[in-house]
């Protein structure tokens, strides 16, 4: 299958989702927004679309312009009925294109936290092989409604919305799975969080290496789901 994934900020790439879909025999391309003059394909040039992180939010057209083509590019894959993955800004911009809010959590979310699945989660088919609870890595301070026609799958005691689906072909992620320490630390030494009862520094959250590696067997069973529910 041909992948093809959108990058927001050199410091927020596929982490080990490209790993695992090379492996799984999958091809990927690239639209980095934030270089000059990037690529984009036409709709017929990928089979399915990941929508990437980032530090600027859905409504800042004006400092990114390039997100209004952003937009029309993950409207028109979801009309043609093809495969998207959104994680954090990607899943805001996906609930966005499809008129849910995104709004301002009601406390920034950085750090190893535990999110669950709610009753509609249950049996989700995207989430088969997922334990009902788990720790996973966060770095947001915005949150997406549930587009209409989705259903939201996870929560967390900070996020009511940590993940939402429409179908079995459309996910949207608040938490990163794909992450490694490596991509970790180049958030930290990117951005400096401010201190709020949700965010964790970099020495709390570097050590946690079994944690890393248990997410991206996570994020590897999602891909997986994704890619083959539909």
């Amino acid at each position: 299958m041909r992948i093809h994934w959108l990058q927001h900020v050199p410091f927020e790439d596929l982490g080990c989702i490209a790993p695992i879909l090379v492996e799984q025999g999958h091809s990927l391309s690239a639209t980095p927004w934030y270089a000059d003059a990037p690529a984009v394909p036409a709709l017929d040039a990928f089979d399915a679309l990941i929508v990437m992180g980032g530090p600027m939010g859905v409504a800042d057209e004006a400092q990114y312009p390039w997100l209004r083509g952003e937009k029309r590019l993950i409207r028109a894959a979801l009309d043609a009925g093809k495969p998207v993955l959104g994680i954090c800004l990607g899943a805001q911009l996906i609930a966005h294109v499809l008129g849910a809010p995104v709004t301002r959590n009601p406390e920034p979310e950085i750090g190893w936290f535990d999110v669950e699945r709610t009753d509609a989660g249950r049996g989700h088919p995207l989430l088969a092989g997922i334990p009902e609870r788990m720790r996973v890595f966060h770095w947001h301070g915005d949150t997406f409604a549930i587009p209409a026609g989705g259903q939201c799958l996870m929560r967390s005691d900070a996020c009511a919305h940590q993940a939402f689906a429409i179908g079995s072909r459309v996910l949207g992620l608040q938490f990163h799975l794909e992450v490694t320490a490596a991509n970790v630390r180049e958030l930290y030494a990117a951005e400096t969080p401010q201190p709020g009862p949700c965010v964790q520094s970099a020495a709390q959250v570097l050590p946690e290496l079994d944690t890393f590696a248990q997410g991206n067997r996570w994020m590897d069973i999602l891909l997986r789901n994704w890619l083959t529910a539909g």
